[in-house]
């Protein structure tokens, strides 16, 4: 279901490439960077030390409501008073300024979101959890689409976003009756767990926008739209796939925390679920993007098919990075994290600035990648230093069955040419159509080889069986 939600937003996204310009995208990118910078800098990672607690009361969801307030409140104002005139002068444009300044409002009512939602997660009630996410995200999507078709500029993109964000603020009080009241009761106990996921935070933010933040500065509005739009496709096949995984992951780690035999099962059914779907949709849509980002985007966009293909295989990495994360977290490494997040954030930036000053968007996306790729490979090394029995042989063996799949899936693709002469949209159908073909044939006469062990495979195949009984 929560799936459900996200084809929403890769529906928002074609339809939106097609209205405006890849100017209009940049316009937004650039703001949004500021917004998430100062976001990041105030954000105490409430919501996770609420869900990590196991025994959080009501003084503690009342706390965190409290401090994500404030937060907002601080946030609101730096943007407009701060963040709005720096940003126009950095970026060169300064239709930044405006967009900032209304930008701040959508932060206020983040602020005042019911903090009770949280119990959907944490009791992982995942009904009420996709109803929340989806009707929000169905205002958002209505609304900005019918201003999109009046308006043709990036208010449209603007507006709708507070559209729906006021619309989740009505939601989160309508779907749960938790009333959360201003207290600080649980400050301390809060920010023991909250300063290092704050410091995390800001290495994360650091690595995931460094990119976006030098292609803006370093090219104009255009050249960063599409530059954000294609990292936004890009992640679409990983990020929209395993979002979902995310949510449940977390509470269910915590539930495994104190059986290290169940914690690690755990880890790597979704380790093998992360491969089964991440590496072939990434490299699959590398593969087919000269094809599809035209045809589904516009001739415009053009300049993103080289974007898109890098970014779809750092994505792959990223994704592969997926429930490590939430595993350390469960476990208390909250300052490991912080402190891989904070060396990754250094190499890219060295590689960038100091290797590479004069980077272009394509170059940028290359190093991001390579970046990516270690940190994939040490990311993993830490987990398997700080949990107990896990080893590489674990991973390999819930990894390799879906990689050699994707290799055999990229091949097909590679030599198998479609004439050139077919419909685009006839071209992109058959790609798809061969590469799902071969990567499932791979994937299951690999796992019948090994006399169908368990793992992903099987977890997905009694999904679909109970589904459709």
């Amino acid at each position: 279901m929560r799936w459900t939600d996200r084809l929403i937003g890769i529906a928002s996204t074609l339809i939106l490439a097609r209205l405006l310009m890849p100017a209009d995208f940049g316009i937004v990118a650039m703001a949004s960077l500021v917004v998430a910078l100062i976001d990041t800098l105030l954000d105490m990672g409430v919501n996770s030390a609420l869900i990590q607690n196991p025994k959080a009361d009501r003084d503690d969801f009342d706390t965190a409501w409290t401090l994500r307030l404030g937060q907002a409140l601080l946030a609101a104002l730096l943007i407009a008073i701060l963040g709005a005139p720096l940003a126009a002068e950095y970026f060169n444009d300064a239709r930044v300024e405006d967009v900032l300044r209304f930008m701040a409002l959508t932060v206020v009512l983040g602020g005042i979101e019911n903090i009770g939602i949280v119990y959907f997660q944490k009791n992982m009630e995942f009904g009420r959890d996709f109803r929340f996410f989806f009707l929000r995200r169905l205002a958002g999507f209505v609304i900005t689409i019918a201003l999109a078709f009046w308006l043709r500029s990036y208010w449209a993109m603007v507006i709708g976003a507070l559209a729906g964000r006021l619309v989740g603020v009505w939601l989160s009080y309508a779907l749960h009756d938790f009333r959360p009241r201003l207290s600080l009761a649980r400050i301390k106990q809060m920010w023991g767990f909250s300063q290092w996921i704050l410091v995390r935070n800001l290495g994360a933010y650091g690595t995931q926008q460094l990119d976006k933040i030098l292609v803006g500065r370093r090219t104009d509005a255009a050249t960063l739209g599409a530059y954000s739009l294609a990292d936004d496709i890009a992640a679409m096949p990983t990020g929209e796939l395993l979002a979902p995984l995310g949510r449940v992951l977390f509470p269910a780690f915590v539930q495994a925390a104190h059986d290290p035999a169940e914690l690690r099962r755990t880890y790597c059914l979704a380790l093998g679920v992360q491969a089964i779907v991440a590496l072939p949709a990434g490299v699959g849509l590398a593969l087919v993007a000269d094809t599809a980002v035209p045809l589904l985007l516009g001739v415009q966009w053009q300049v993103a098919i080289p974007l898109v293909q890098t970014l779809a295989l750092l994505n792959v990495a990223l994704a592969m990075m997926h429930s490590s994360g939430y595993l350390l977290l469960t476990l208390g490494k909250v300052r490991l994290l912080a402190i891989f997040s904070w060396l990754q954030l250094g190499m890219l930036a060295s590689l960038t600035l100091l290797a590479f000053p004069q980077a272009g968007a394509e170059g940028i996306a290359n190093i991001r990648l390579a970046v990516s790729i270690l940190a994939m490979l040490a990311f993993l090394g830490m987990v398997l230093h700080v949990v107990p029995g896990l080893s590489w042989r674990h991973v390999l063996a819930h990894v390799w069955r879906p990689a050699f799949a994707t290799g055999g899936m990229a091949a097909a693709l590679i030599f198998i040419t479609v004439s050139p002469d077919w419909a685009p949209g006839l071209r992109l159908v058959v790609d798809v159509l061969v590469g799902g073909a071969v990567y499932s044939a791979l994937l299951l006469l690999f796992w019948f080889a090994q006399k169908m062990p368990w793992g992903a495979e099987r977890y997905l195949l009694e999904k679909l069986r109970s589904i459709r009984s």
